[in-house]
């Protein structure tokens, strides 16, 4: 498990990168600007807090090497502060070339916009239209958008209302057919029913039959032969 003391190193030594890749990008960003001069001082102003925080890391860093107990290890980083201090330097000399560069810059477009004077305003105003006219025309193409998606969500919705419906009719035709099918097994039964009861009748006739004959041969039998 890392010490305490070394968890604070990595983390100074991952923040000083930050703020020194934070500041390289601010300084590209001086030197990429093309005026006014408030967007130069705000970009400044930003630089001067990233230096102030790259400063104060390396000094946290450098006191961490001071506290070190092994001497290689405090050799070690006391020569990845002076690193970082020379990295702060360069940074800093590149932050003074980029303000000469950009301050430079702004001067010559001002003294060209003095001298083009209402050619340079003509042409923003027709930049301005421009850009005018082609944000109507995104406009325009996003509210096509917007109508065409608005189509295809009501074309969804009443395609899941079909579905719905067609889902209930399923479910009312599976109950009919339940309904059917109780129906159908109840006539089975009482068909069946009265199967049995005909085949009771059936033979409840043929023994009264059976009786009557046997009644009616045992009279002719007395009357036509008494003595048997």
């Amino acid at each position: 498990m890392a010490a305490p003391q070394d968890v604070h190193v990595r983390i100074c030594n991952q923040e000083i990168v930050k703020f020194d890749l934070e500041v390289k990008a601010l300084i590209q960003d001086i030197r990429d600007c093309s005026g006014p001069l408030s967007a130069l001082s705000e970009l400044n102003t930003k630089v001067k807090e990233k230096f102030q925080q790259l400063r104060h890391r390396i000094q946290e860093l450098e006191q961490s090497a001071k506290e070190q107990d092994k001497e290689s290890e405090k050799q070690a980083l006391l020569q990845e502060v002076e690193n970082h201090q020379k990295q702060m330097l360069s940074n800093q000399t590149s932050w003074r070339k980029a303000n000469l560069t950009c301050k430079i810059a702004i001067d010559n477009l001002e003294k060209a916009e003095l001298l083009q004077g209402g050619e340079l305003l003509r042409q923003r105003k027709t930049t301005k239209e421009s850009l005018a006219q082609t944000s109507s025309t995104i406009t325009e193409s996003l509210m096509g958008i917007s109508r065409m998606m608005s189509q295809q969500v009501q074309q969804s919705e009443e395609a899941m209302q079909t579905l719905v419906n067609s889902s209930r009719t399923i479910l009312d035709a599976n109950e009919e057919f339940k309904s059917m099918s109780g129906t159908i097994q109840l006539g089975r039964k009482l068909i069946t029913k009265y199967n049995r009861r005909e085949l009771t009748d059936k033979l409840l006739i043929f023994l009264a039959l059976a009786l009557f004959l046997a009644t009616v041969l045992y009279i002719l039998k007395k009357r036509l032969f008494p003595f048997l």
